[in-house]
């Protein structure tokens, strides 16, 4: 018996496992026991979203990848997160036997995350695809191309078509479905997984779309009443009240006056010239037309709740942020951004590093970026970090000049403190 056969209708001695939602498969049960398929509508327009992998709502909708970058708070709170993760220098770095460190340029890990992951994206490309792959479903996986001297390209791989895969020892493979071909199974070793936050067994993560579900196909349904309300309903800016009953000849010069005096934008603010007796009651919005309005804001901030981005960022406060543009990246970074910078770190690590490097390499992000503020911010900090006579700064001129992204300083002086130059040439 063939699959169209088990969805349309036909009994089975094995049922499939229902589907929650409503309208895309759905079984009828009695007494316990299976006793037919409800059909399935061709026809409908969340079908393609749902084969594809989508999520099913309580609220009846199936909230797919498509459907959820739709909704404007939902977009805006990925793009945030994808885009501020793939902006952000990833750099690796070596810590050396006095403590120093320095940014170890000539190991082939440092090419990938800063020249060319693969031949086909750019370090920003591949840091912010991987980031909403994990983002959305959980996961982001990249397949490593092994070299001579270290993993010379990372191949990013579709997260629905990967499955990870446990043994009774604890060992992992991960058995991969390409769009053509057969499967080909990965070794740990072989595979980069960039694994979201939330986790029920500790190998697959649970993305947006599976979390926020409710929430999205919540909003997408009042965002949907209110474009329909719009479509086909009627909106009366007022009643022009008669006594009695107004003559035809006064209603055709009433049409004409609106149609000629008072349609379109050039003609907003102009008086009416009532006729026989008239009174103008004007209409205000009604309770449903502001409960509607409220419960679409409401759903806006249920959705930028499961993202963690600030409102602010979300453009939901409609106040001036001023210098506060120093806290808001302070918040992203620490309420949002911290636990993926940290899973970053660890997965190239233990991914990309051989276990000998590890004491000796690791990675780190530089947010610096984020925090920089206003370029008055930025002079008193590197005003009190570089320090001066009597004031024990902790800033050389050279370090506060790579901040800024300047060259050192010749003959070394940028090694020195700036005051000691002073005192330098006064004692000459």
């Amino acid at each position: 018996m063939g699959w169209l056969d088990r969805l349309f209708g036909a009994p089975a001695p094995q049922p499939p496992l229902p589907v929650k939602g409503s309208g895309i498969a759905r079984l009828a049960q009695s007494g316990g026991e299976v006793q037919a398929y409800s059909t399935i509508n061709l026809r409908d327009e969340h079908l393609p979203d749902f084969l594809r992998g989508g999520m099913t709502s309580k609220a009846g909708r199936t909230v797919s990848e498509y459907s959820a970058m739709r909704n404007a708070t939902f977009n805006r709170a990925v793009n945030v997160v994808v885009g501020t993760i793939g902006m952000l220098p990833l750099n690796l770095f070596r810590r050396g036997a006095d403590g120093l460190r320095e940014k170890a340029t000539d190991h082939p890990v440092h090419r990938l995350l800063r020249v060319q992951p693969n031949p086909a994206q750019t370090p920003y490309q591949f840091k912010s695809f991987m980031q909403g792959r994990a983002l959305l479903y959980g996961n982001a996986f990249a397949y490593i191309v092994p070299g001579v001297r270290g993993p010379q390209a990372l191949w990013p791989l579709d997260p629905l078509r990967v499955t990870i895969e446990q043994a009774d020892d604890f060992s992992l493979q991960y058995r991969y479905r390409p769009k053509t071909g057969g499967e080909r199974i990965y070794k740990p070793s072989e595979i980069f997984d960039l694994r979201g936050p939330w986790s029920e067994d500790g190998l697959r993560g649970h993305g947006l779309l599976r979390m926020a579900a409710e929430a999205l196909g919540l909003a997408e349904i009042t965002d949907e009443a209110a474009a329909r309300l719009l479509r086909n309903g009627a909106y009366v800016g007022g009643i022009l009240e008669h006594p009695k009953q107004l003559s035809e000849a006064a209603i055709e010069r009433l049409k004409h006056q609106f149609q000629d005096g008072y349609a379109g934008v050039e003609n907003t603010g102009r008086w009416i010239v009532a006729e026989e007796g008239l009174t103008a009651k004007p209409l205000g919005a009604s309770g449903r037309d502001a409960e509607g309005l409220a419960q679409r804001k409401h759903q806006a901030e249920e959705v930028s709740r499961f993202t963690g981005v600030p409102r602010p960022l979300l453009m939901f406060d409609e106040t001036s942020w001023g210098t506060g543009i120093e806290q808001l990246g302070l918040s992203l970074i620490t309420y949002c951004l911290m636990p993926w910078f940290v899973a970053w770190e660890e997965v190239v690590a233990r991914s990309l590093l051989k276990e000998s490097e590890r004491e000796t390499l690791y990675v780190k992000f530089n947010e610096g970026a984020l925090l920089r503020g206003s370029l008055k911010d930025q002079a008193e900090f590197l005003s009190k970090a570089i320090g001066g006579p009597g004031q024990g700064g902790w800033m050389v001129a050279d370090e506060a000049r790579e901040l800024m992204d300047m060259n050192p300083m010749e003959g070394g002086v940028g090694q020195r403190p700036a005051w000691s130059n002073e005192e330098t040439k006064d004692a000459s």
